[in-house]
C-alpha cells in the first residue's frame, strides 16, 4: 500500500463518534511525513505528554503555508492540534529552536531512532522519559565527534525499557539475582538464562547486565554485548521485519 492510500485509509478515523480533542502548547518532534492528497501531509510525531500522534497537516505543501518547512524530521517544536479519532488535525507548529542540525553518519542514526519510535511506539501512548531520552540522544548526536554506538544502546535500552519489552537485568528467569561473574543466555519472552558456556544464542555477561542496567555503554565489551542483546530483542518484536536505517548503518559502521 502507498503512503498516500495509508493516509487515505487514516484520514477516515476522523470522523468516527468521540469527543473533541483539542491540545496547544505540546512540546514534539517531527519523526516522519508522508503526502496526503495534492497539498496536505500526514506528520507522524513524538510528544512529551500524548506519545506517538498522527496529525493531518493540511496545505502544508502550499508556498503560502506557515507550516511549508516547519515539519521536517528532528525539528523541536510547539504543537497545536484538534479532533476526533486516531488522526487529528494539526493547527498550529511553531519552532522552539535548540538543536544544531544532524549531518553524515549522525543524520542516519538519527533517522534509525524515529524508525525505532514509529515501528515500536503505540500511537496516544504517553512516555515522557522517552521523550527526555530522544531530546537527549539528538543534542548528542549533534555533538562534535559524536560516537554513535553508545548514543544508540541507551536510546534502545530506554525504548525498549519504556514500552515493557526489556527484560529485568539484575534478575534472572529463574528468581536468582545476576552475578557479575556469571554467563546468561538471552530470551526475548523469559529474560536471562544462566549458561556454562556461550552456544549459539546470543550471551552476555553479569557483569554487562548490570552495566547495561546502571545505564553504562561506553566500555567495549559492554557496548559489544549490549548491541547484540538489544538487537536481538528488536528483530523480536519487530517479527523479524528488517528496519531499514539499521541495515544502512552496518553496512557503513556495524552499528
Amino acid at each position: 500500500m502507498s503512503d498516500g492510500q495509508r493516509a487515505g485509509a487514516a484520514a477516515p478515523a476522523r470522523s468516527r463518534r468521540g469527543s473533541e480533542v483539542r491540545v496547544e502548547h505540546q512540546p514534539g518532534f517531527v519523526l516522519h511525513t508522508y503526502p496526503w492528497r495534492e497539498t496536505s501531509l500526514i506528520v507522524e510525531a513524538l510528544t512529551r505528554d500524548h506519545g506517538r500522534v498522527a496529525l493531518v497537516a493540511r496545505g502544508a505543501k502550499r508556498r503560502t503555508s506557515p507550516l511549508r518547512g516547519v515539519l521536517s524530521p528532528f525539528s523541536a517544536l510547539a504543537l497545536a492540534w484538534s479532533g476526533r479519532g486516531e488522526v487529528k488535525t494539526l493547527i498550529r507548529a511553531e519552532w522552539t529552536g535548540g538543536l544544531v542540525p544532524l549531518r553524515g553518519d549522525a543524520l542516519l542514526a538519527g533517522f534509525y531512532l524515529n524508525e525505532l519510535i514509529v515501528r515500536l511506539l503505540a500511537r496516544a501512548d504517553a512516555h515522557p522519559a522517552l521523550f527526555g531520552a530522544y531530546a537527549r540522544a539528538l543534542r548528542a548526536l549533534a555533538g562534535e565527534a559524536v560516537r554513535l554506538d553508545p548514543v544508540l544502546r541507551a536510546f534502545e535500552f530506554e525504548l525498549l525499557r519504556e514500552t515493557g519489552h526489556l527484560p529485568a537485568l539484575d534478575v534472572c528467569a529463574d528468581g536468582q539475582a545476576v552475578a557479575t561473574q556469571a554467563r546468561y543466555r538471552v530470551d526475548p519472552q523469559r529474560g536471562l538464562v544462566q549458561v556454562e558456556q556461550d552456544g549459539e544464542a546470543v550471551c552476555i555477561s553479569g557483569a554487562t547486565a548490570l552495566a547495561m542496567a546502571a545505564g553504562g555503554f561506553d566500555q567495549p565489551v559492554v557496548a559489544a554485548e549490549a548491541r547484540a542483546m538489544l538487537r536481538l530483542i528488536i528483530r523480536y518484536h519487530l517479527e523479524g521485519r528488517p528496519l531499514n536505517t539499521r541495515r544502512i548503518l552496518q553496512d557503513l559502521r556495524g552499528l
